[in-house]
């Protein structure tokens, strides 16, 4: 009877101590995090994909670490984290960051997602002290910084109804692993995350995507992503045009998936956002421009 090859450990996103938060909500959540440095804390939340991971924002991580505490947390279902046959959603994802917010970080701390996870974070600063109220609670967000957010595109999603539907098809037990290890193939991996870089990706991402989509019940929560059921409808309404209270930093030029028709709009209505382009790149100024990322970032936070 022959045997199902091994899976090997993951090995580390990151080059800094890794913990594990156990939550009611959200299972057990894991995250890297170097206290040390002074200053506001600054936490980072990955995209959200067949294969995200704490590598993708590496470079932020390593370039903050050391001159301020820095966490970057692995979102349910993905990385080092719990990767359960559940019920992801939004909410779930919001409440993880909470969770990270109030039990690990316990200071206001400034907040910088990817992509859809920029969703996420919106609604964890909605929820968050500092977002209507004082900025000293433990659970607050100081400001957010939303790289490629999406939820600024004119092109309608389909109706949640037909999502959970669509997952329904994605998630059959009889072919839902088969369709995952296409999607997840080192081909596709490298296609799909070569459309995010002018050139070519570097070789030990590539490896890293490859090694945490192939980890035990890695399926579940991008079959979920896939149905749509993780965006939020109408989100600049629901979600970005009600962040009023604290500083929101928008760094939105050319994505090969999303679009910010809907963006330059908001940001002419509420003062507390600004938009930052840092072309040429495709999505990931951290990899492309990291130097002109990491000036933007620091004319923000010091209010420049």
């Amino acid at each position: 009877m022959s045997q199902s090859p091994q899976i090997p450990p993951l090995p580390e996103a990151l080059n800094a101590p890794r913990a594990e938060l156990r939550t009611a909500q959200a299972g057990r959540i894991a995250y890297y995090h170097d206290p040390a440095g002074e200053g506001r804390p600054l936490v980072l939340v990955h995209s959200i994909n067949a294969a995200p991971s704490s590598y993708e924002v590496k470079p932020i991580f390593e370039h903050y670490a050391g001159r301020r505490p820095v966490y970057s947390i692995e979102l349910p279902g993905f990385g080092h984290s719990e990767r359960a046959d559940r019920r992801y959603s939004a909410e779930l994802y919001a409440n993880a960051i909470r969770a990270l917010l109030e039990d690990v970080v316990q200071a206001p701390a400034d907040l910088l997602a990817l992509s859809l996870s920029a969703e996420f974070a919106a609604r964890a600063a909605l929820g968050s002290p500092a977002s209507i109220a004082s900025p000293g609670s433990p659970a607050s967000v100081a400001s957010l910084v939303l790289i490629s957010p999406t939820g600024f595109s004119r092109r309608p999603l389909p109706p949640m109804g037909l999502g959970r539907g669509l997952h329904g098809v994605l998630g059959a037990p009889l072919w839902s692993q088969g369709l995952y290890d296409l999607v997840a193939s080192r081909r596709s991996i490298r296609y799909y995350l070569g459309k995010s870089f002018r050139g070519q990706p570097p070789q030990a991402f590539l490896d890293y995507a490859y090694a945490t989509s192939h980890q035990p019940g890695a399926r579940y929560a991008p079959l979920i992503f896939l149905s749509t059921q993780l965006f939020t409808r109408n989100a600049v309404d629901k979600l970005y045009a009600r962040l009023t209270k604290l500083p929101v930093l928008a760094i939105a030029d050319r994505d090969p998936y999303v679009t910010f028709e809907e963006l330059d709009d908001l940001v002419s209505r509420q003062p507390n956002w600004r938009h930052e382009t840092l072309a040429p790149h495709l999505s990931l100024p951290q990899w492309e421009q990291p130097e002109a990322l990491f000036e933007a970032l620091d004319r923000f936070w010091t209010g420049g």
